[in-house]
């Protein structure tokens, strides 16, 4: 059996006899670069710099010698572009604060701030505002609130629709030359395309756009989520309908040589709690994530990810009506989440993947 005959096993809820691993196949499911570095000197394997692929999350590129090491049986198709609006390519040599030599980016640049912070800049433009910041004691990004005032009166939903859209002909070529590549391998891929998240907080601020309009303080918007329903629901609803555009057009690159597509990083848990109630949940964001899902399983072969941290057991009934057919990164931590219960109510429905 093919590690792509393994997952599609697992997905399709059939037990064959072991569980298939991922490590680095997904911004949600990587590993930080000290981890990738350490592993490499671990299974005694060729020391060079780790290529940063995410660097919002400082996560390591897992290259084809570690995925054998670690027996990974899934790799990933990412978007274009990473989290600070640069492409990955043209690797350049970066000293991390904690020492390690790394890879970043040709285009990412940084400049250190009067406190000794590292400041990094949207679509690498030195000229604009930085967008992230990482601390000089830190080992990743946070995004800076670049918000200006909020005037009511000129509040325009386009404004938060900027980001969203339609792919060009060089992200479809990029696509196409991507899936040549991959589906020579037998390990199962995951994709992802921008533009499908729903609401997704770590894409609020916007830290890849250079002069980001519209609401994108992240308490500001979760305020919206309550106070300015309309306002959501028309970002919400043109997102949707420029997301399913833009999944025709990798369908008719990529075609069924995926096994799953991730589509939203949306956390809608704490540790104790949930952010939200489900009856706010139904109204303001299933119906777009059903869209999207609906189109999905009606066209494609794919299954669909859902990322949510934190204490969403009370959620896992809304995910499933709303299409999704993974969930991750089950956080155990959180309350409610004993993995025995979780599999023994929803594991016939839901793919739980860690």
């Amino acid at each position: 059996m093919t590690t792509k005959q393994l997952v599609k096993k697992t997905l399709n809820h059939q037990f064959a006899g072991e569980i298939p691993v991922d490590f680095g196949a997904t911004a949600v499911t990587g590993m930080h670069v000290t981890c990738v570095a350490e592993l490499r000197d671990y299974y005694g394997l060729e020391k060079h710099p780790v290529k940063v692929w995410e660097p919002y999350q400082m996560l390591g590129e897992i290259e084809d010698d570690l995925l054998d090491a670690l027996g990974i049986d899934i790799i990933g198709l990412p978007a274009q572009y990473n989290m600070f609006g640069v492409k990955n390519e043209n690797w350049k040599p970066f000293k991390t604060f904690w020492g390690q030599e790394v890879l970043i980016p040709g285009e990412l640049n940084t400049r250190i701030d009067e406190n000794g912070d590292l400041l990094v800049y949207p679509g690498g433009d030195l000229s604009v505002l930085p967008s992230g910041r990482m601390p000089k004691s830190g080992y990743f990004f946070d995004s800076i609130n670049r918000q200006p005032p909020l005037d009511e009166e000129k509040l325009n939903p386009e404004d938060n629709l900027e980001e969203f859209s339609p792919l060009s002909d060089d992200d479809l070529v990029y696509y196409k030359n991507q899936i040549e590549k991959l589906k020579k391998t037998d390990k199962a891929i995951v994709a992802g395309i921008p533009g499908t998240a729903i609401g997704d907080i770590a894409l609020v601020p916007a830290p890849f756009m250079k002069h980001p309009r519209g609401i994108r303080d992240i308490q500001e918007w979760y305020i919206s989520t309550i106070m300015r329903k309309d306002y959501m629901h028309s970002v919400f609803e043109k997102q949707t309908e420029i997301a399913i555009e833009n999944l025709k057009k990798v369908f008719n690159v990529i075609g069924n040589n995926i096994e799953a597509i991730f589509i939203c990083g949306t956390d809608f848990g704490t540790q104790i709690s949930t952010f939200c109630s489900n009856e706010t949940y139904e109204e303001l964001y299933a119906p777009y994530y059903k869209k999207m899902n609906n189109w999905i399983h009606k066209n494609t072969e794919w299954k669909t990810f859902k990322h949510s941290c934190g204490a969403v057991e009370t959620f896992m009934e809304n995910f499933i009506s709303s299409g999704f057919d993974i969930i991750n990164p089950v956080q155990c931590s959180a309350a409610g989440m004993d993995p025995k219960v979780l599999k023994e109510k929803y594991g016939s429905r839901l793919t739980f993947w860690g």
